[in-house]
């Protein structure tokens, strides 16, 4: 059987250079490429990339919407030791905290913030 493993993920955003600022500036990723519209950020094993809105539709001819959409079916998890630092600093800067910072049955701690297309960000501890 063939194995797969996740390469990358990409967000279609609005404006590039407020999602530049919130992964780049707020969360501290680093960035790996930038070509044109479309970034890439180093997260680990997985890249995490940004494309604009316009430009997705022009290479992928799916319809992605102009409009930020106010529901959400999926959600980006980033693990730091330091959840109620990282919701801080992310309020401080004006980001919408969904969550605050929670504990969770299993030990976990976990919060949600918004991105500037108001995908949802996990800002948790690591399990176990």
């Amino acid at each position: 059987m063939m194995e797969l493993k996740m390469g990358y993920v990409i967000l279609y955003v609005a404006d590039l250079e407020k999602t530049k600022h919130f992964y780049g500036e707020l969360l501290g990723l680093k960035l790996r490429n930038e070509f044109g519209t479309y970034i890439e950020y180093e997260t680990g094993n997985t890249v995490l990339s940004m494309n604009t809105r316009e430009s997705g539709r022009e290479i992928t001819n799916l319809p992605i919407p102009d409009e930020v959409r106010n529901e959400q079916t999926f959600e980006l998890g980033f693990v730091t030791e330091d959840v109620a630092g990282t919701v801080e600093k992310l309020r401080s800067a004006g980001v919408p905290i969904l969550l605050e910072p929670t504990e969770k049955p299993w030990g976990q701690v976990v919060a949600y913030a918004a991105d500037p297309d108001g995908h949802y960000i996990e800002i948790c501890t690591p399990i176990g």
